[in-house]
């Protein structure tokens, strides 16, 4: 049985480049919809599901960078891989893409046996993730993985527990886009990021209790909080009691 091609958008302002980009795409056997700019391309995405997306950086009316904020706002994108063509190959232009979550580089000028490696790469890679979700002794490897980027995160704000952990510095660290970091929170833990964090602080705050310290100006130091007022209040939102009343029931059950 004959596979079926590819859906691959181009989003490309260059008229010339774009023309020679999708005959040649179409000539190594994909289905290629051109779109002058980013714009065009988001409401060719409003009615249809691309297996990749290969955008150029710099356009008018709507930029490569502004089409992948734009859809990375919906759900059905996130499993397709976004390929961004640029020639601002500047290390401070690629940090900040990888930041937003991007999945990889093609730099002005490139040959397309470039592009059409990585775009098979990346269409393999994404047919692997499938197969191992619809297999059910792939969802042990699942959830082995979110615990393992929650370690992470958990691991990230301890080190850093008496300073302001931003979702920033969370990224930077494990080298994930905010976006991503902000839905995989929202789903697994059912809160925001900082609400996480905070979670995590006050974790911390029972576990110095319950290792002896008593005392409740310490204990919001030691987990970063910039007031004992605050900190009551968000152990006792969290815990249910206030912090003196949580220490003298560990006190009067030992």
């Amino acid at each position: 049985m004959k596979k079926n091609k590819a859906e691959l958008l181009l989003v490309e302002d260059d008229i010339s480049l774009g023309q020679t980009i999708s005959e040649l795409l179409i000539v190594n056997d994909y289905n290629v919809k051109w779109c002058q700019n980013g714009l065009e391309a988001f409401h060719y995405l409003e009615n249809n599901l691309p297996d990749i997306i290969v955008c150029d950086l710099m356009m008018p009316i709507m930029s490569g960078e502004e089409l992948f904020l734009k859809i990375r706002n919906f759900r059905k994108f996130d499993q397709i891989p976004f390929l961004i063509i640029t020639a601002d190959v500047t290390f401070e232009s690629k940090i900040k893409q990888l930041q937003n979550g991007v999945n990889d580089f093609i730099n002005k000028p490139f040959k397309i046996q470039e592009l059409v490696l990585k775009i098979q790469n990346f269409l393999q890679y994404k047919e692997n993730i499938i197969k191992q979700v619809q297999n059910p002794v792939s969802k042990i490897q699942v959830k082995s993985r979110k615990n393992d980027f929650f370690d992470k995160i958990d691991d990230i704000v301890i080190r850093n527990i008496k300073t302001d952990v931003t979702i920033e510095k969370l990224a930077s660290e494990i080298f994930v886009s905010k976006s991503t970091i902000d839905k995989k929170i929202r789903k697994f833990k059912q809160v925001n990021v900082s609400t996480y964090i905070r979670e995590i602080r006050l974790n911390y705050a029972i576990k110095l209790i319950e290792s002896g310290e008593v005392n409740v100006d310490t204990l919001a130091i030691e987990c970063g909080f910039n007031s004992t007022s605050y900190f009551s209040v968000c152990f006792k939102n969290y815990s249910g009691l206030s912090p003196k009343k949580y220490i003298n029931q560990k006190i009067q059950g030992k």
